[in-house]
């Protein structure tokens, strides 16, 4: 099979992988340095693609760079299990060496553990813990007892960090993880996660433990001259052309959104037999609104009344001051107060970001079809 040209939807690699020079570096540099590190971003701006480049170029005999995603984690347990699966999984060579590691360095707790098919990389642990004793610390000190036991450095880095913030008594939790991981002298943490406003709180708010944790990165959109020349390079290298001025075309349609640059690309690529032309973008841009809707529909379709008119509002050019007596009175907002429910409620869904007091629909595809769909 044929590889695609251009990847959206999953973590991009190699050749896949566009610019960020500066922020590999960085990355690599904090890695290889035992610097924690925060990474905040928009969503699907290329956060994991970034890190687990950085984590390819970091990695060696003496650095060992671990990867989790607890997206799915509801609770610290589930944490746990994620943890010490990640941990005993990407730091061991063999599976006699992991199991090895699990009776050693987990003394106190009996893992129970289900293999797969290829028990290398097929495995998962269930951990039997008690949170009200110390289990849960002798498993936060797993990563630097293997580090110090190998003579080794690693990193952790955890994919979609903020679903800690929906645990029961989340703040307990932070309080533990930070007081643990802030004394290791072997590991560093790279935190991560696709919901922007709550990674914001978790590691900007004083009152919460992790402010101050690590170096915070912001990610940045990448330029339009970069995506340009790599849209023409994929187009090339596959026997196909397309012009730079319709290489831009796509980058500002879709406002440099890294996942939806690689989406038209990719559809405009479909489309194209020999040289991509205006009659194919057009095809193109109907199609990621087309592949789309049904998201989208989703999305908005719990929406009240009153948060509908302030999209409205939003997508008609206001970006504050919502709650002057004619905007209230235009868009059918109710009264102030009801418009700070409204951005709260918006926010949490992420339909909205708020950024020096502006909001805006982060999502350039949504933004074209709310349009269309109000206007109807």
């Amino acid at each position: 099979m044929e590889k695609k040209p251009f990847i959206f939807g999953t973590a991009a690699s190699g050749v896949n992988f566009t610019d960020r020079k500066q922020e590999t570096e960085r990355l690599l540099m904090n890695f290889q340095h035992g610097v924690n590190t925060v990474l905040i971003s928009q969503r699907r701006w290329g956060k994991t693609s970034l890190v687990k480049k950085a984590g390819d170029l970091a990695q060696n005999d003496k650095l060992k760079v671990v990867y989790l995603d607890i997206f799915s984690c509801r609770n610290d347990k589930d944490f746990c299990d994620i943890f010490v699966s990640a941990i005993l999984k990407q730091t061991s060579s063999k599976t006699e060496e992991w199991i090895e590691n699990a009776k050693l360095f987990l003394s106190r707790i009996t893992p129970k553990i289900s293999l797969g098919l290829d028990p290398m990389t097929d495995f998962s642990v269930s951990l039997e813990i008690n949170p009200k004793n110390n289990d849960i610390d002798e498993i936060l000190q797993l990563p630097e007892k293997i580090a110090q036991k190998k003579s080794i450095n690693i990193v952790v880095c955890i994919d979609e960090f903020q679903q800690i913030s929906e645990f029961k008594d989340s703040k307990t939790f932070q309080k533990r993880l930070r007081t643990i991981w802030q004394h290791q002298e072997a590991v560093s943490y790279c935190l991560f996660g696709s919901k922007k406003h709550m990674m914001n709180e978790l590691f900007e708010k004083k009152s919460l433990p992790f402010f101050k944790f690590g170096d915070i990165i912001y990610l940045q959109k990448i330029s339009t001259p970069d995506w340009i020349n790599y849209i023409c390079d994929r187009f090339e290298v596959t026997g196909k052309h397309i012009s730079r001025e319709l290489a831009e075309k796509i980058c500002q349609t879709v406002e440099n959104h890294s996942s939806y640059v690689q989406q038209l690309a990719w559809l405009v690529w479909t489309h194209t037999k020999g040289t991509a032309n205006e009659k194919i973008f057009d095809e193109a841009y109907q199609d990621i609104i087309d592949q789309n809707t049904p998201l989208f529909e989703k999305q908005t379709e719990s929406l009240t009344t009153y948060q509908m008119n302030f999209m409205r509002a939003v997508i008609d050019g206001n970006h504050s001051e919502f709650t002057k007596q004619e905007i209230l009175r235009k868009y059918q907002l109710g009264s102030s107060a009801n418009v700070s429910i409204i951005k709260r409620a918006l926010l949490k869904k992420e339909l909205i970001e708020i950024e020096a007091r502006q909001v805006t629909i982060p999502d350039p595809i949504l933004k074209v079809w709310l349009k269309r769909v109000l206007a109807r």
